[in-house]
């Protein structure tokens, strides 16, 4: 309930509004049936009606707008809490470090957002108002049934006793059901997410059924837990209508026997019988609203767990810190650009650490690759960089500073990525290549598409440059020119390229190795290559094994001193005496950062 009210509490004034709106019209229900007592009343004694038939209009037309209004001011107070929760979910998974989001599947992180926000929005506002309301009017009827009659009020309170009893037992019991059917929803989620996105792969291994299966099992389980819920209220809403019935039964002998006895008027019992008719509405409202209130806590457990991803920060430690000797202004070219001291890390705490003791500088100008067998380190390696990942030994610093005197943007406002998998960003051609830089002007967006060879390509589709992005508008190879070009706007001090050429064909290879050399004459390329007739003629070539720098030189120097350098050139059929066949075409151009025209490869 604490988790729960947490989400009401910042609207606490509009839900208090809401139930004083709601006891209002509670007030003029219970005035219904004394009203009809008094028209019962002038009947009998032949008075006028216009007063009672009057106050009965009243009490119609003042109940329609205390209803409406009610209903809703509750409704959008409900809007208002599931967009504020969605809203912070939304931006605190952005925020949240890479590893906190990826270890949990997207799905179930989605279905968070969805779901269990809806169940949240009747819990949040409905729910308690019609609880407290339920509450009072349920009181109020009992009063004043005591009113009209005490006896045939102990005959109803045995009733409501017998019903109170009945929900405190079956109430834990399907808040219990609701809540695992929720979890199991949740499952459903993340393994459909991630089934979709290998759709390809589950067609061709002939999976479906097999796939279906794995799904459709947290299905069943939450449909299971659901109808477990569903039988638990309809056994108490069973009994409770039996009981209620049988109350009547029981009032109107008692009843008919009182009157007979001269101690009850006719009216009064009518009067009473109303009530207790009326007396399924709010024991209905109360179980009801537990119920939706047990579904509503579980959503809110679920929803504030979000609160437990642990965020990047958003604020430097300590920007007033002075900067540590061998520090320069940015753009000196005697400080490297980026260097790694003694740097180790882990994916968490209890694991093995993915690399030991990296000692790298990565200077201002040229182009350093990154090579190993998988399961070296090169992607940890640049999670460091990114700041995707924390050091547990060692310090990284850009410009001679260390990282954690700058912020993650701070940091990645001078880093520009292309992943190797280049996922496709929700939105069209523009909206992707201005993620990267908002201000961008169509010219510079069709120069970057010009260097990458995707210019025509987008010229011949009918929106152009606001075409929606999917996977069959556009090819792999595509996408990684598409990431590639959304890189190259940046300008930025560091290109990352994680294999930014995978995909591609020997002349589109050609042309954005191009584009390559000609940063790295401007700044600094870090790549990580696995072909590696993409990195042969780096300035630099690092070779990793195991998590840590095995060696470093250019590429002849370590075909002569390094086996495993060797190996990898084995393996790819690359020989040594070829490597001059492999290299672009050194009169090859392109476009540089700044748009001034062409440059020369080295």
């Amino acid at each position: 309930m604490r988790i729960l009210w947490s989400f009401a509490r910042p609207h606490r004034r509009a839900l208090v509004r809401a139930l004083l709106l709601a006891l209002a019209g509670s007030a003029l229900g219970l005035a219904t049936p004394m009203v009809t007592k008094w028209v019962l009343d002038a009947l009998g004694g032949s008075s006028s009606l216009s007063r009672p038939v009057g106050g009965l209009l009243v009490l119609l037309v003042v109940g329609s707008v205390v209803s409406y209004r009610q209903w809703t001011l509750l409704g959008s107070l409900g809007e208002r809490v599931v967009l504020e929760a969605r809203e912070s979910m939304v931006r605190r998974f952005l925020r949240a470090t890479v590893p906190a989001v990826t270890r949990r599947p997207t799905g179930e992180l989605v279905t968070r957002v969805t779901s269990d926000t809806v169940l949240l929005r009747e819990a949040a506002t409905g729910a308690l108002v019609g609880l407290l309301n339920g509450t009072v009017m349920l009181l109020g009827t009992l009063v004043l049934m005591g009113v009209l009659d005490i006896v045939l009020l102990g005959t109803t309170m045995a009733a409501v006793v017998l019903i109170g009893v009945l929900f405190a037992v079956l109430m834990p019991g399907i808040a219990t059901a609701q809540r695992q059917a929720q979890e199991h929803i949740g499952l459903l989620g993340g393994v459909l997410e991630g089934t979709l996105r290998a759709i390809r792969t589950v067609k061709v291994s002939r999976a479906e059924d097999r796939t279906a299966e794995r799904i459709v099992a947290d299905a069943r389980a939450s449909a299971e837990y659901g109808v477990r819920a569903i039988r638990r209220e309809a056994l108490a809403w069973t009994i409770a209508g039996s009981g209620i019935q049988l109350a009547i039964i029981a009032i109107l002998g008692v009843g008919a026997w009182r009157v007979g006895e001269g101690h009850l008027e006719v009216s009064s019992l009518i009067a009473f019988l109303l009530y207790a008719f009326g007396l399924m509405e709010p024991i209905g409202e109360l179980s009801q609203n537990v119920t939706a209130l047990q579904g509503g806590i579980a959503a809110a457990e679920r929803i504030r767990q979000t609160d437990d991803l642990q965020t990047e920060d958003l604020q430097t430690e300590d920007l007033a810190r002075p900067a540590p000797a061998g520090a320069g202004p940015r753009g000196r070219d005697d400080v490297p650009v980026l260097q790694l001291r003694e740097v180790t890390a882990a994916y968490g705490p209890d694991a093995e650490p993915a690399v030991q003791g990296i000692e790298l500088a990565v200077p201002r100008r040229g182009h350093t690759a990154i090579v190993g067998p998988s399961g070296a380190g090169k992607t940890t390696l640049f999670s460091l960089i990114l700041r995707f990942l924390e050091p547990t030994k060692g310090e990284l610093l850009v410009d001679g500073r260390p990282y954690r005197d700058h912020t993650h943007d701070e940091i990645r406002a001078r880093l520009a990525y292309v992943e190797q998998d280049t996922p496709i960003v929700p939105g069209t051609i523009r909206d992707n290549l201005l993620l990267s830089r908002p201000d961008a002007t169509d010219e510079e967006l069709r120069r970057v598409l010009r260097d990458v060879r995707l210019a025509e390509k987008v010229d011949a589709l009918d929106d152009g440059l606001d075409t929606s992005l999917s996977t069959t508008t556009v090819s792999g190879g595509e996408r990684q020119r598409i990431a590639l070009a959304r890189a190259l706007l940046r300008t930025p001090d560091v290109l990352l390229l994680d294999e930014a050429t995978a995909q591609l064909d020997g002349l589109t290879e050609a042309a954005v190795q191009d584009c390559v050399r000609s940063r790295a004459g401007t700044g600094a390329v870090v790549t990580i290559a696995h072909r590696l007739s993409t990195v042969i003629d780096a300035d630099t070539i690092v070779v990793m094994e195991a998590g840590r720098i095995r060696t470093r030189g250019s590429h002849e120097e370590l075909l002569a001193t390094d086996a495993l350098y060797r190996e990898l050139v084995e393996a790819l059929r690359i020989a040594a005496d070829t490597a001059a066949d492999t290299a672009p075409d050194p009169e090859a151009v392109c476009a540089t950062p700044g748009g001034q025209g062409p440059a020369s490869v080295r």
